[in-house]
């Protein structure tokens, strides 16, 4: 027998090699994208353009994020100064790209760590049940049962303030989620046929769950991951608001946005400017995860 049909008519991989349907290329980039709809291009250029901009900060911003210009303070939004200038001369813009590329680093950073732990916890439990099961679903409802920011908070009171007890506080908690999600979808997966007739086949467990339960998990997933970005994005710069994210002079959005909380009726920009840029980045997700629910978006994996 040289392939088996899945659930959805697709063969699956031989032992010969890799699926030539699984090699990327620029002509099937091009074909996943014309089956978007325009919510979700829209979302994917809003979100492209806003981590393109933050990657290129050192390139694009027309000062250094702590350069100190007294004589420039309180500015408004200029072409020298696009975002105008915060209480002590500094550029608003360099500043909020600058923070928004280490923050959305980190969201992304932790967001996914957590996905793909969880993920494999999930899968690994859901398949083989008994104590492992037993395991993962009992430290998964003790990540969770801790309120998220508590923990975050206690997290950080033992690291000290800045981003990596942000980061740890996090993962600690968002891998629960995600392994409750796949362990839900592989105990229903198992039964499929095309996962017994692998075990027919006499596939190793271990592929059996890589290449062919996994794919077909992860989805749900990459889905939900959407909204934890929007999520973990808020609280890092909630708790950067708050003064435990990352300390003067780096440039963060939470902090920033808090600094020029005193000058909000005559400098607004401080505060509105980088809050757009936020509001944005969540509008652009948004979009996206609403092509990946509505099936707009396929992962290209079954």
């Amino acid at each position: 027998m040289d392939s088996l049909p899945d659930q959805v008519g697709r063969p699956l991989a031989t032992a010969g090699g890799p699926p030539s349907e699984r090699s990327i290329s620029l002509g099937s980039v091009r074909r996943l994208a014309a089956g978007w709809n325009i919510e979700t291009r829209i979302g994917a250029g809003i979100v492209s353009v806003l981590i393109l901009v933050a990657l290129l900060a050192p390139l694009i911003s027309p000062a250094k994020p702590d350069s100190v210009n007294i004589i420039n303070a309180l500015q408004s939004p200029s072409l020298a100064h696009p975002f105008g200038t915060d209480y002590v001369g500094r550029d608003v813009f360099t500043r909020t790209i600058y923070g928004a590329r280490l923050d959305l680093l980190v969201v992304f950073l932790v967001t996914y760590v957590g996905l793909g732990v969880g993920v494999l916890a999930g899968t690994f439990a859901g398949y083989y049940g008994g104590w492992l099961d037993g395991l993962v679903g009992r430290a998964a409802d003790s990540a969770i049962a801790f309120p998220f920011i508590i923990l975050v908070l206690v997290v950080i009171t033992i690291t000290g303030s800045g981003l990596r007890g942000i980061a740890v506080g996090i993962i600690l908690v968002g891998w629960a989620l995600y392994a409750r999600l796949a362990r839900s979808e592989t105990l229903s997966l198992r039964e499929e046929q095309f996962m017994i007739a692998t075990r027919s086949l006499g596939y190793t467990n271990r592929r059996a769950i890589l290449r062919h339960a996994l794919p077909n998990v992860i989805r749900s997933s990459l889905v939900y991951s959407t909204v934890d970005i929007l999520v973990n994005l808020l609280v890092i710069a909630s708790i950067s608001y708050l003064g435990l994210g990352p300390q003067e002079p780096q440039p963060d959005l939470g902090a920033l946005i808090a600094s020029g909380q005193p000058y909000l009726l005559t400098a607004w920009w401080i505060t509105t400017l980088p809050g757009i840029f936020v509001v944005l980045f969540g509008f652009g997700v948004s979009l996206i995860g609403d092509g990946l629910s509505h099936g707009d978006v396929t992962v290209g994996m079954q």
